[in-house]
């Protein structure tokens, strides 16, 4: 080799070792500017996390007792259909456990002709699906039978989310293990320390249900089941057990304390009513919504519509506290018990005014009004409260809950 190639060679090498010192300083330091003013980039991480401009939380509600709280969506800022499942709400009877794939089982047996224990991995080579359905708390919107509601969409109906959800259908595992004759019911269970019982009519266990281990694309979260939880789309979010770790297949419900001392709906006449495990269609308008302050001129109202009975096929706004309406348009996709989102283009002359929706399902059925929930239901139930939901425009451009 000539004494000028080495020399290049040499040159070149220690050119080299320099840019590579410098870039290892850039993914080290913090984003700083140059003479310019520029800045330059922040270095890639191994965990996406979003803008620090962007701020939306959960609200959590009481913290005296944490192993029993709940969190709650902030509706009133969200886009599109999906929750991020960062953002979707909680509820828990006995906190989060932490649970240990690698050690987790799923016991599957009572009226069946062979009783199984699953571990993940054996739940996981079964052939798989993804589906995208709402979840809501029974309890959400609790607050609208009394004279005390909360102020934003977040307060008020926080208690429902949307994901995509993915898993194993609950058809496949019981159809593999044999129900037998007079099977009616199941008994799904919870590994968390009150062990959460609800009983499911297995109709819809093998219908539509999923046991599932992802969500939106990864694994559970823990607050959401990790590592197993029922999904059953539709149906009252207590119903959907999470650290799913035992089914029985039964002949009948169970009578379980949370489906009779709670999650049932009190009636005018003392009765009450049980296993109303569907949850009717609804829609809020999410802005503007309690909280927010718009400015006279265009300003588009958007919210979002869901039901337990399919599809929604129509919402319908209105900006005159009822007293005419006008369509939404739809956005797609709009899928079978899945939040949809509904947009309607509207002019603020800086008036007072009443903004409300209501939606149609597939079914026919039609969001009712307050007033007729309370004429048939009364005021002392605490659960599924599907009323019309109306904010109010002042005039200074301020919403609030009317």
């Amino acid at each position: 080799m000539s004494q000028d190639l080495r020399t290049g060679r040499r040159q070149w090498m220690g050119v080299a070792a320099a840019l590579g010192a410098a870039l290892a300083a850039c993914r080290k330091a913090p984003p700083t500017g140059d003479a310019s003013g520029r800045l330059l980039g922040a270095p890639v991480r191994d965990y996406g996390a979003r803008s620090p401009f962007e701020t939306d939380t959960r609200a959590i509600a009481d913290t005296r007792f944490p192993e029993t709280w709940s969190s709650r969506t902030p509706l009133q800022d969200s886009v599109g259909m999906l929750t991020p499942s960062s953002l979707h709400f909680e509820r828990h009877h006995a906190g989060v456990p932490t649970i240990d794939p690698a050690q987790h089982r799923l016991l599957v047996h009572g009226m069946v002709d062979r009783p199984t224990i699953f571990t993940m991995e054996e739940l996981k080579r079964l052939p798989s699906t993804s589906r995208i359905c709402f979840l809501e708390c029974s309890g959400n919107s609790s607050s609208e039978w009394g004279n005390k509601p909360g102020r934003t969409a977040q307060q008020i109906h926080g208690l429902a989310s949307c994901s995509e959800w993915t898993g194993v259908p609950l058809s496949l595992v019981l159809n593999e293990l044999g129900v037998q004759q007079g099977a009616q019911w199941l008994l799904a269970e919870g590994a968390d320390p009150c062990r959460m019982q609800r009983s499911l009519p297995l109709a819809k266990a093998l219908d539509d249900t999923l046991v599932v281990w992802g969500q939106n694309g990864e694994a559970l979260r823990p607050e959401q089941g990790y590592p197993l939880r029922l999904i059953v789309p539709g149906f009252e979010g207590n119903v959907n057990v999470k650290w799913l770790r035992r089914i029985e297949v039964t002949d009948g419900p169970y009578m379980t304390r949370d489906e009779t001392s709670h999650y049932t709906d009190l009636m005018p006449d003392g009765t009450a009513r049980q296993f109303t495990l569907m949850m009717d269609a609804k829609s809020l308008i999410t802005y503007p919504s309690g909280g927010h302050r718009i400015k006279p001129g265009f300003c588009e109202i958007t919210g979002l519509a869901w039901t337990g009975r399919g599809r929604i096929t129509r919402v319908e706004v209105s900006v005159d506290g009822g007293a005419r309406w006008s369509d939404a348009a739809l956005q797609a996709p709009v899928l079978s018990k899945a939040f949809t989102r509904f947009r309607l283009p509207w002019r603020w002359d800086g008036g007072e005014a009443e903004l409300q929706s209501r939606c149609t399902d597939e079914t026919g059925y039609v969001q009712p009004t307050k007033e007729a929930l309370v004429a048939v239901r009364g005021v002392q139930s605490n659960y599924h409260n599907n009323g019309i939901m109306v904010w109010k425009v002042d005039g200074d451009g301020g919403v609030t809950h009317a």
